[in-house]
């Protein structure tokens, strides 16, 4: 099998599966107060310090959830609530993941203006879209780090830096599930005050999250209430198991992060040129992520090449997994045509992959178009 989906899960390295079968093994509840249950608590907080080292943030502002969907939901819900008395104003793009677009829709049936910023046609989104959006009734801006279908980068920190010049009470967030350990990723140095984070997008295990809180946030509401765990923001009992495959994942990336950075970008810079020498295959976007590389097969629907070559034991996408077939919002934002719109695919990379599984790709490829009509 190829496996050139990474930016919808990625496989999870034996070390991380043995180290869940391990905490699954010391049973114990961290909120139990003999022994087993402080030591369990104690390798809770050991893992919250690993990711935080990755972030180079403080562990207590790393709080554990259930996934990436549940810190957007929650750094939304609660971003709002703590500028209640600011306004009903939310900026954000058209080519967010749908955890934070349908959070969004639920809310302005509340009541709230929500800007959507439109991103050009590489894929982009810039900070003065943002300054002329910004009101003094804003009191959210949510803006992703990485593009999870063109790979490009949003500019965080210029961002961060102009709601600081307006002296906006606005805060800033960001989905960085598909930015950690592919990009520069640290809280502080982007200026942000929320950062959402998944485990299976870096070798981790399903079922895991993690949402950044910044400091000054002492009072941010919970989106859970219950038994007051994660230092009374998110109550639920720890998913121990989770937990420490999600700490092992990032501590197995982190070890050779430079070298998978310039491997995953040499590896799309191999694809993107033997692509783009195939007739009829043309860019999409400018993104910049090494991991995430998306091309259109002109006129060749996108859903028939990912079952064709599927069946090949290819693994590709025709954009986020949460779409299941349907023409993505982000590429219908980016207002290309309908053939090259239709054609749309999605290769993402990991530190697995090799030229030799691209040479493999490049052939399917070309194969498909030789032996389907394209639409008219």
């Amino acid at each position: 099998m190829i496996y050139l989906d990474h930016a919808a899960t990625t496989p999870v390295p034996e070390a991380v599966a043995n180290e869940m079968y391990r905490a699954l093994l010391s049973y114990a509840n961290p909120s139990a107060q003999y022994p087993m249950g402080q030591e369990a608590k104690k390798e809770v907080e050991a893992h919250r310090a690993t990711i935080a080292r990755a972030l180079d943030c403080d562990a207590p502002c790393l709080h554990f959830t259930s996934c990436g969907t549940e810190s957007d939901n929650w750094a939304i819900m609660g971003a709002v609530h703590h500028g209640r008395h600011v306004g009903k104003h939310i900026i954000t793009t058209a080519v967010e993941h749908s955890a934070i677009l349908e959070t969004c829709k639920a809310l302005q049936q509340q009541g709230y203006e929500v800007t959507y910023l439109k991103p050009d046609k590489t894929g982009h989104i810039t900070a003065a879209q943002v300054a002329d959006a910004l009101r003094e009734d804003t009191v959210l801006v949510s803006i992703m780090l990485v593009n999870n279908e063109t790979g490009c980068i949003f500019p965080l920190a210029d961002i961060a830096r102009l709601l600081q010049e307006r002296k906006s009470r606005a805060l800033l967030h960001t989905d960085a599930v598909q930015g950690f350990l592919k990009v520069p990723c640290a809280p502080a140095k982007l200026g942000v005050d929320l950062m959402s984070l998944s485990a299976h997008k870096v070798g981790g295990p399903k079922g895991i999250g993690a949402l950044y809180i910044a400091p000054h946030l002492k009072n941010f509401r919970p989106l859970l209430f219950g038994g007051g765990q994660e230092m009374s923001r998110r109550s639920g009992t720890e998913a121990t198991a989770q937990i420490a495959g999600f700490a092992k994942a990032v501590s197995l990336r982190k070890e050779q992060l430079e070298e998978s950075w310039q491997h995953m970008a040499a590896i799309k810079a191999y694809c993107s040129e033997k692509l783009l020498n195939i007739d009829g295959i043309v860019a999409v976007g400018e993104g910049q992520a090494p991991h995430i590389l998306a091309v259109s097969l002109v006129g060749y629907p996108s859903a028939n090449v990912v079952t064709d070559l599927g069946a090949q034991g290819i693994c590709l996408s025709a954009g986020s997994a949460c779409h299941r077939g349907k023409l993505s919002h982000v590429v219908q934002a980016l207002g290309l045509d309908k053939r090259t719109a239709g054609g749309v695919l999605r290769l993402s990379f990991g530190p697995e992959t090799t030229t030799a599984d691209i040479d493999t790709v490049c052939a399917a490829l070309e194969q498909h178009m030789r032996s389907r009509f394209p639409m008219l």
